[in-house]
């Protein structure tokens, strides 16, 4: 038993050192600083989102919303289906050295596993719609996904009207900080009111990954 309760041990601390090897060494990390972007003809971004029903949790460190099957993205042919979606203050990813007080994060995956974020960017402004359907709505505790009946959520109205956008290889920004996940950053900034991101910070703490360096890089502009 003792054997065996080392080898566990062992296990975890190479799992472990792993994580942090990723994360503190990788060479295209998330997220970043668009600064000096190579504007170029990109395939075109098709969302192909509807109505679903709602499945949101407290996750411990922001609201998460998954869905089943049904939204979709195309970018030119290739399709990606939408896992979930949540939400990091602040942005993370910044545009010309800009930090958004908010995004939101649109996970993707194509049929053969490729991850896919798209970032959506929020400024002060307006109370967001999304937004005001979604706070009174957050669990009370971390205890995995609630399904209120009959609440439905349409993910474009996440999405701003503008489909420009920035595309960079990127990781995933917890541990363990997978590399090889296409980023999409989204141009056009949603706004959400001052009230609003008061009431999301009540309950969560800022949780975005500082700026990570470029390394060589090259990020791309839609025109």
């Amino acid at each position: 038993m003792k054997h065996l309760v080392l080898l566990l041990l062992a296990a975890v601390l190479s799992a472990a050192h792993a994580w942090a090897s990723t994360c503190e060494t990788g060479r295209q990390q998330s997220p970043i600083d668009i600064t000096a972007p190579t504007r170029q003809k990109l395939p075109p971004l098709t969302f192909d989102y509807r109505a679903s029903p709602l499945k949101i949790a407290d996750d411990g460190h922001t609201v998460r919303v998954r869905f089943g099957n049904g939204n979709q993205l195309y970018i030119g042919t290739q399709r990606y289906a939408l896992q979930q979606f949540h939400f990091h203050t602040p942005s993370g990813d910044r545009i010309a050295g800009e930090e958004f007080p908010m995004a939101a994060h649109l996970l993707h995956k194509s049929p053969s596993g490729q991850l896919l974020a798209v970032v959506v960017l929020f400024r002060l402004g307006a109370e967001n719609p999304l937004l005001a359907a979604l706070l009174p709505l957050i669990p009370a505790r971390a205890d995995g996904d609630h399904a209120p009946p009959g609440i439905m959520v349409d993910v474009s109205r996440l999405l701003p009207t503008s489909r420009r956008y920035y595309r960079y290889p990127g990781s995933l920004t917890s541990p363990p900080c997978t590399e090889g996940v296409d980023w999409i950053v989204l141009k056009q900034a949603l706004e959400l009111s001052a009230g609003q991101l008061a009431r999301y910070r009540e309950r969560f703490a800022d949780n975005a990954r500082p700026v990570q360096p470029l390394n060589q890089r090259v990020v791309m502009e839609s025109l």
